[in-house]
């Protein structure tokens, strides 16, 4: 009989975790239309209602009407049933930006802190976003970082990070242990390619690259809708790829360093790489577009993607008319016949990412937490 009692609410778990992820996906069902995508009898969906609302996963939202017999419930997940906090670390200028969103995704506060001690600033930053959005201490379910560096998740160490302090092993562990929360990290190009699956150019695309050309150089590799993060999550490092016997690599090339240098060899002074391209110069331009096009062709001939996105500040100072000019040097260069797009995001491409990141973390902990109340037979 325990085995039978386990395995029934074994069941029950996963008819909750089924109505709730279709509630998330679809915003609002009546219970009709609940047996209708489940295919769970009358008895049983009402039950699996009863439970989520009593649990408090689940409101009632409104009521049908218009049509014959009595008006039915319609039922929607309840935003406040879990938060996450989606943050962005940035070098330049140096700093943090977070944003925390509810269950459904809405985004209910945002938040600045300057950049310091990354446990006492990653947890006031939170701390303030609770604040902000009017919730008790430790509502928030679990924080996803963007980092300009890549995590190693099993030597719990953040890598190639210029940023002070981010560096020291067990980090994210200690940050985790101070906010009370789930703590992600991931790479701030690996997230902004995130963020072109879901709001950019890439939406159709099988599997595509993403190169970021700003003050530094990223790539992020989406297969299928996966992201390749390598054995230390240092998958798309791009800027060591060296370009010569002499020393130099890919981001003496086309980082913001060497932009700058080749747009003042062209007469083009400016402050910052994307300031630089933005004032363009067609011989200047052409130059950039050859560079690319040269660490491109190493990108499609390993990989082979159908597309490859041109995103940071460098590509979107340049828009349609460099991706173009890229086109045309690779062409001129290689075999190679891939599609060169610019990034379609116009906000911030790895705070976006974070917020999808962590908007999917959160209902995949609600709807695992359901599965997991189940005691074992």
């Amino acid at each position: 009989m325990t085995r039978l009692a386990g395995s029934s609410k074994l069941l029950r778990a996963m008819n909750e975790s089924a109505a709730l992820a279709l509630l998330l996906d679809r915003g609002t069902l009546t219970r009709g239309d609940l047996r209708e995508l489940t295919g769970l009898s009358k008895p049983t969906t009402s039950e699996v209602m009863r439970r989520l609302t009593d649990a408090g996963l689940a409101l009632v939202v409104g009521h049908t009407s218009g049509g014959p017999g009595p008006s039915a419930e319609i039922y929607a997940a309840n935003p406040a049933a879990g938060h996450a906090i989606a943050i962005s670390v940035r070098e330049t200028p140096p700093g943090l930006v977070g944003v925390l969103c509810d269950l459904t995704g809405t985004v209910v506060a945002r938040a600045e802190a300057e950049a310091g001690e990354p446990v006492a600033t990653v947890s006031g930053l939170a701390a303030d976003l609770t604040a902000r959005a009017r919730l008790t201490p430790g509502a928030v379910n679990l924080v996803q970082l963007g980092l300009p560096g890549s995590y190693d998740a099993r030597a719990g160490l953040v890598r190639h990070i210029d940023a002070p302090g981010w560096d020291r092993p067990g980090l994210v562990a200690d940050l985790a242990a101070r906010i009370g929360a789930t703590v992600a990290a991931d790479n701030d190009v690996n997230l902004a390619a995130i963020a072109e699956r879901h709001h950019g150019v890439a939406g159709d695309a099988d599997s595509f690259a993403l190169v970021w050309f700003g003050g530094g150089l990223g790539l992020a590799i989406d297969l299928g809708g996966t992201l390749l993060r390598g054995a230390r999550g240092g998958a798309g490092e791009i800027g060591y790829v060296p370009v010569g016997l002499g020393g130099g690599d890919l981001t003496d090339l086309v980082g913001g360093p060497g932009v700058l240098r080749l747009a003042a060899e062209h007469g083009v002074a400016a402050p910052t790489p994307h300031d630089a391209v933005a004032a363009g110069g067609d011989a200047f331009l052409d130059a950039l577009a050859g560079r690319i096009a040269y660490g491109l062709a190493a990108v499609a001939a390993v990989l082979d993607p159908p597309l490859i996105v041109l995103a940071g500040e460098v590509a979107r100072a340049g828009g349609p008319g460099l991706a173009d000019r890229v086109t045309a040097a690779l062409r001129a260069t290689t075999p190679l016949d891939t599609a060169i797009a610019v990034t379609g995001i116009t906000g911030d491409p790895v705070l976006l990412g974070a917020l999808v990141a962590a908007h999917q973390a959160l209902r995949e902990q609600i709807i695992d937490n359901l599965r997991d109340a189940v005691p074992a037979a």
